[in-house]
């Protein structure tokens, strides 16, 4: 069964509507689509209830010669114990290194891990 389609206006700022054709050209789409897929992974976000269990990928890009940095990110992933299930370390320039941390728990948790690594600094 064909689902009915409804049309709405958008209003956005000038320079991210061109952000946004760049990502609709290089997905070949069209801007209807991609916002309907915006729209629908956001929606299925949201209702993820807190204590869902699920998977998580972190991934980080950082100047590993940023004072104590890599060190403060080894320790909060030993904090987090078994909810760390591999990680995967990638030198990527004699400054930058890309780490990505596969997580597994309970969503509410999850977020919060990510939500601190992703705000340290460097």
């Amino acid at each position: 069964m064909k689902v009915p389609l409804a049309r709405f206006g958008v209003a956005m700022e000038e320079p991210l509507l061109g952000e946004l054709d760049l990502l609709v050209e290089s997905r070949q789409t069209t801007r209807s689509k991609l916002l309907g897929d915006l729209a629908r992974a956001e929606v299925m976000r949201s209702k993820l209830a807190p204590d869902s269990p699920g998977v998580m990928t972190v991934t980080l890009v950082y100047d590993h010669h940023v004072r104590e940095l890599s060190e403060k990110l080894t320790a909060m992933q030993h904090a987090l114990g078994d909810k760390v299930r591999s990680t995967l370390h990638v030198h990527l320039t004699h400054h930058y290194c890309l780490e990505v941390i596969v997580l597994e728990g309970r969503a509410r948790e999850l977020k919060l891990a990510a939500e601190q690594l992703l705000a340290t600094r460097g």
